[in-house]
This record gives structure tokens, sequence and C-alpha cells, in this order.
């Protein structure tokens, strides 16, 4: 694996407990358009984009084992219910993002990432959402901030090639 395998991997297991961390201290912020979202909504855009260069630098079982990693954190620096409600929207949406990435994979890198997360930011909301705070009243800036997230890293992507082999185990 590459130098970026790796840092990528260090990153996505950094965002699970950096978004439950966000939210505990600051609540809700504007996320543009008028719209809010809990504070850590970037950091999990961040994490489907991140999720899917670990799976392709990796492997499905390496994305499985930072999952845990992220979450098991989660609960060392956030607040149970927090890290409960994440734990369990990451892990789903994670889980289904995987499954887009890996059956589109062959169509195109870029392609893939920006299915997979459309699929996975949408679970990943509704379920945190519902689970944290007993409403869907932050949806709509939920989903705003996270598709901003995915098509700034799919800018980035396409920007410096990252055309590479998948190992997809």
């Amino acid at each position: 694996m590459k130098l970026y395998g790796p840092l990528a991997l260090t990153g996505y297991i950094a965002t699970i407990p950096a978004a439950n961390v966000l939210v505990a201290h600051y609540g809700a912020v504007p996320i543009g358009f008028g719209l809010a979202a809990p504070a850590g909504v970037f950091m999990v855009g961040l994490a489907l984009v991140l999720r899917d260069l670990v799976h392709e630098y990796g492997g499905r079982w390496l994305v499985v084992g930072a999952i845990a990693a992220g979450t098991g954190l989660s609960y060392l620096l956030a607040d149970p219910t927090l890290a409960t409600a994440s734990a369990v929207a990451f892990a789903v949406a994670e889980l289904a993002d995987m499954y887009v990435y890996t059956q589109l994979r062959q169509q195109g890198m870029l392609s893939a990432v920006v299915a997979s997360n459309a699929i996975g930011l949408v679970i990943d909301s509704v379920l945190f959402l519902h689970l944290a705070f007993g409403s869907l009243e932050y949806l709509p800036g939920q989903i705003v901030a996270k598709a901003e997230m995915t098509m700034v890293a799919v800018a980035l992507l396409w920007a410096i090639g990252r055309g590479r082999r998948p190992v997809m185990s």
C-alpha cells in the first residue's frame, strides 16, 4: 500500500470520533443555503470519501476494521448517546456505501465514489438524526453538507488523477 493508503486509513478512522466531538461541542452550525446541521456533518462527508479510498487501497476487510476502530474511539471521546447513534448510523451507511462502491467500481472510481456516497450520506443522515435527536429537522442540511464534501473530494480526486487499480477483496 502506498503512502496515501495509510493516510486515508488514518484520516478515515479519525473522522468518526471527530464528527461526534464536534457535534457534542458545537451543536448545530450553519452550512450555507439557509440550512443548518450538526457540526460533525463535514467530517462525515469526508469519511464517506475516505472510506472509498481505504477500500480502493486496502480492501473491504480493512474498511470493516477501520469502522470498528473509529467507533471504539467515539465511545472514548464522545457522549455515549451520540457515539451509539453515530455507530449505528455509520455502520449501516458505510456498509451500504461499500456494497454500492464494490458493485460500481469497475465502471470507474469517480462514478463509484459519487454513487456510493449518495446512498451512504442519506442513510447516515436519516439514522443518525433519528437516533441522536429523535428528529429529522436537520436532514436537508445534512444531505447538502455531505454532498458538498463529496463533490469537493471528487473534484480533487479527478484533478490529481487517481485512477489506481482496485484491491477489491
